[in-house]
């Protein structure tokens, strides 16, 4: 059997193991091409550690289609760029990597219409984070308890026991959204005006954003997810921000409202507005 990407890009990487030099790697990709960053990231943290490492320390850019768990368990100081799209269980573990997922320069497909990663996305990821100009598939974010993340909507399941972490979502969400979240928090942009029909509300409140200070944080991952992608359309929402911001919703689990630095409503506690029964 041949060899894995991530042999080449081991070899490829000798001065960064030896002399600890920042580097950009650059590599065709094709759905066979699985757990791409695995190998890689495993001897980041025998060598330096987990977080011995600058974010972006060592930039791997790929061209083409992703196979199964792109960016599994990458750590700290591993940046993974794909212009195309990636099969499901994109960042399983994430530990700390940076995942950015974008369209070919030259692509004409509207990123926030089509779905650009596969499903089961950042499941049990711990911390790093992910952008993707594009839609994700069903059960994105399952178990996420660390890692933030923007994404241009996202199938059924989504944010499913999720337990820490930011997740944005800047568009359309599936059924059952954010059943058994526990932790983290969660920013759904909904034009259709269907998200109270999509959200589970056993264990979660829905508002809209309400606090200066949590605006200011999703505005700074809208950018952030913009200056990583070139999304025109994340772009055109900032720009629009006066108009958009009340389509935001903010989905915070109620075992944590007490628990946060930063109440999530000018009212006293009591007067969150919790979902109809």
């Amino acid at each position: 059997m041949p060899d894995t990407l991530d042999a080449q890009k081991i070899a490829d990487a000798k001065a960064l193991f030896q002399e600890g030099e920042n580097m950009q790697l650059t590599y065709n990709v094709r759905n066979t091409h699985r757990a791409i960053g695995t190998r890689l990231s495993s001897l980041i943290t025998r060598k330096f550690g987990m977080t011995g490492l600058q974010p972006g320390h060592i930039t791997v850019r790929l061209r083409g289609s992703a196979g199964q768990s792109l960016g599994a368990f990458a750590v700290q100081g591993l940046k993974l760029e794909v212009f195309g799209d990636a099969n499901d269980y994109v960042g399983k573990g994430l530990s700390g990597g940076t995942i950015t997922v974008r369209p070919m320069t030259a692509s004409t497909l509207v990123t926030n219409q089509n779905t650009i990663i596969g499903n089961t996305v950042l499941y049990g990821a711990t911390a790093g984070r992910l952008f993707a100009a594009g839609q994700a598939g069903e059960r994105f974010c399952v178990r996420n308890s660390g890692a933030t993340v923007v994404v241009e909507g996202c199938g059924s399941n989504g944010c499913e026991y999720m337990t820490g972490g930011t997740a944005v979502i800047l568009g359309p969400v599936g059924d059952n959204f954010a059943a058994g979240m526990t932790g983290g928090m969660a920013f759904v942009y909904d034009s259709a005006g269907d998200f109270e029909d999509r959200v589970n509300p056993e264990s979660v409140i829905y508002q809209r954003i309400e606090v200066p200070y949590y605006e200011e944080m999703l505005k700074d991952l809208i950018r952030e997810h913009v200056a990583e992608t070139q999304s025109r359309f994340a772009e055109q929402l900032l720009n629009d921000w006066e108009l958009v911001k009340g389509s935001f919703w903010q989905v915070v689990p109620k075992e944590m409202i007490g628990r946060l630095e930063h109440p999530v409503t000018l009212d006293a506690p009591e007067e969150l507005r919790q979902p109809a029964e």
